[in-house]
């Protein structure tokens, strides 16, 4: 008897639920994780290598010099003096956060046009920091819209150089960022508070809890998970502020951010070095700011 052995073709309906599940699974990670890993991870290895050499960013040689570049930067405050321009945005984004919380409790609960209410607060998270940034140029040039509207409304007195007082610089791009981002958190909030169980709330006001107290007691910890995370972002952003600032004012006038820094010490004084170790510095505070946030919140039993 002629022996006749023949190869089974795969069949991807002859699978199991479960290893069709995995396949699947894994074919739409696989596209995502490679871009995380070409455009993120390989290119922060190279940035951690970048910080031990002189390289110029253009000169195919890299001159290994060590810790020669962090030695530079702790040795001089002025590297530092950039993040206490952050401290601007990261009070904006807790004032972010606060607004996006009663904004999205009032809109979320007894309210006939949420939905309308939503997508005009997001609608500004859909627009490109570049266009928003040329919007408040103008917005705040001298004898623009911002001066006429104070005008018109009879505070004509307290109109200023909104982007040219090294006073109000920094307050003025924080209130941008604000509108910037402020409806990315609304809808974040409202989603968690629509997934708590209305019988809940319901039993608290037949118990005689008014709206603050369920606000405090309900709402707040409903939201827990993602106002933790929100505020981690929130945090971790206002540190790496670039583009409205970058665009708006270029750096000038005290508005220079850490990461405006980093980026004209690469492409401007051609020092690829001393800004890959300044990046590096940036990451490591990020990281930093996360691994107490959640030594913090674990001993509270959060």
């Amino acid at each position: 008897m002629e022996a006749c052995i023949k190869k089974k073709k795969f069949s991807f309906s002859s699978l199991t639920y479960k290893k069709q599940k995995i396949i699947i699974s894994i074919t739409f990670l696989f596209v995502p994780l490679l871009l995380l890993i070409l455009f993120t991870y390989i290119p922060s290895i190279f940035m951690f290598g970048y910080s031990f050499t002189d390289w110029d960013g253009i000169s195919p040689t890299k001159n290994f010099v060590g810790l020669y570049n962090y030695k530079i930067i702790f040795s001089s405050v002025d590297y530092f003096r950039p993040l206490f321009v952050s401290l601007y945005y990261i009070v904006a984004a807790f004032i972010q956060i606060i607004l996006a919380v009663c904004i999205s409790y009032l809109i979320s609960f007894r309210c006939k046009f949420a939905n309308l209410f939503k997508g005009v607060y997001f609608f500004p998270s859909l627009i490109n920091s570049v266009a928003i940034s040329f919007i408040f140029i103008f917005f705040f040039q001298p004898g623009s819209t911002l001066d006429t509207v104070m005008k018109l409304v009879g505070l004509g007195k307290f109109i200023k150089f909104w982007l040219q007082d090294p006073k109000l610089i920094n307050i003025s791009l924080a209130f941008v960022s604000v509108w910037r981002y402020i409806g990315y958190d609304i809808v974040m909030f409202s989603a968690a508070m629509q997934s708590i169980p209305t019988d809940i709330i319901e039993a608290a006001e037949v118990d005689g809890a008014n709206r603050f107290q369920q606000f405090i007691h309900i709402i707040i910890p409903g939201i827990s998970t993602i106002l933790k995370l929100l505020i981690f972002l929130s945090v971790t952003g206002s540190l790496a502020a670039f583009e409205i600032p970058y665009i708006m004012t270029g750096g000038g006038n005290g508005s220079m951010t850490f990461v405006i820094q980093t980026v004209n010490y690469a492409f401007q004084n051609y020092r690829v070095g001393l800004a890959s170790a300044l990046a590096v510095i940036l990451l490591l505070i990020s990281i930093s700011i996360f691994v107490i946030q959640r030594v913090v919140l674990k001993a509270r039993g959060a």
